[in-house]
């Protein structure tokens, strides 16, 4: 996905320069461009994404409420640990916004969406077979965003972005090999085989079993980067 078009600075549409910055900070977090620990400046932010210091501190501001970053008084922003717990509860969550998506989709889908979704996985089967994690974890969101615009559930898909961002830094340590992007593949795969067949209970399990997979990976990434997580 591409990052968002950097504003001049002092822009005067203050709420677009916060989201554009907030945007490119989650995914710099999430893609551990600024692992877990870091410490953000405010000063240095604005300067990278050429935008004045208030929306970076709005920015840092929406990005504490969800978790990502910890604003400490006097002592600057720093870039939060990885919390196993609240993952867990994020991941219940997000199980539970798409597998409504996927059973609505059993119901109602989009034709033309469902044609762009065949070209995301392509793109994705290429790539597991290329190690290219950039576009796979690109193709990934695509994929997702796909779902619920085809069924028509792109308000639910506005909160499962909400939730999503801290299993996506989990996701990103752990989708690091071929064999796991092609794991990654064919699960995308049977999720979409589960709504060409029309059958909601056969999506839910395709939907639930993709997302646990994060769960499967989980110890050998906390042996492997205890310092990330607290």
């Amino acid at each position: 996905m591409n990052a968002p078009t950097p504003l001049p600075l002092g822009h005067s549409k203050a709420p677009s320069a916060t989201r554009g910055v907030a945007d490119r900070l989650r995914q710099a977090i999430i893609s551990m461009e600024f692992p877990p620990g870091t410490r953000l400046s405010e000063g240095e932010i604005a300067t990278r994404y050429d935008v004045s210091r208030q929306p970076v501190r709005e920015a840092l501001i929406s990005l504490s409420r969800i978790g990502l970053v910890q604003v400490l008084p006097q002592r600057g922003t720093i870039v939060t640990r990885i919390s196993t717990r609240h993952m867990m509860q994020v991941r219940i969550a997000r199980e539970a916004l798409e597998s409504a998506i996927v059973q609505r989709a059993c119901e109602r889908f989009d034709p033309v969406i469902r044609g762009s979704i065949d070209a995301i996985l392509e793109t994705q089967a290429r790539a597991a077979s290329e190690g290219d994690y950039m576009t796979i974890t690109a193709a990934d969101s695509q994929f997702h965003a796909a779902l619920a615009t085809g069924a028509d559930c792109e308000m639910i898909w506005q909160m499962v972005l909400d939730v999503k961002a801290h299993m996506d830094r989990v996701r990103h340590l752990t989708l690091q090999d071929r064999d796991s992007m092609r794991i990654l593949v064919e699960q995308h795969r049977a999720i979409v085989d589960a709504i060409d067949q029309r059958d909601p209970e056969k999506a839910d399990y395709a939907m639930r079993h993709h997302l646990m997979e994060i769960l499967r990976d989980l110890p050998r990434v906390l042996a492997e980067r205890a310092d990330y997580f607290e």
